[in-house]
C-alpha cells in the first residue's frame, strides 16, 4: 500500500511503481469512481486496443422455457 498527500490544488502524485504496474502514461485519461469514503481512478484505454477483446467469444444461447 502506498501513501500520498493531497496537494493544495487537490492534486496527488500517482507513485511510480503503480504507474508502472498498471502502464500508465503521461495524458492517459481515468474514470474517477466515488464508492462511499473510497476514490478508484481506473485508466480508460484507447478504442484501438479495445478492438477484438470478445474475439472467439461463444455466443451461443440455449433458450429457457417461458416463465410465468
Amino acid at each position: 500500500m502506498e501513501t500520498v498527500t493531497v496537494s493544495p490544488k487537490y492534486q496527488v502524485v500517482i507513485p511510480r511503481k503503480i504507474r508502472e504496474q498498471i502502464g500508465l502514461q503521461p495524458g492517459q485519461r481515468v474514470h474517477v469512481i466515488l464508492f462511499g469514503d473510497r476514490i478508484e481512478l481506473v485508466p480508460l484505454k484507447p478504442m484501438k486496443e479495445m478492438r477484438g477483446f470478445v474475439r472467439g467469444i461463444d455466443t451461443t444461447v440455449e433458450r429457457e422455457e417461458d416463465r410465468l
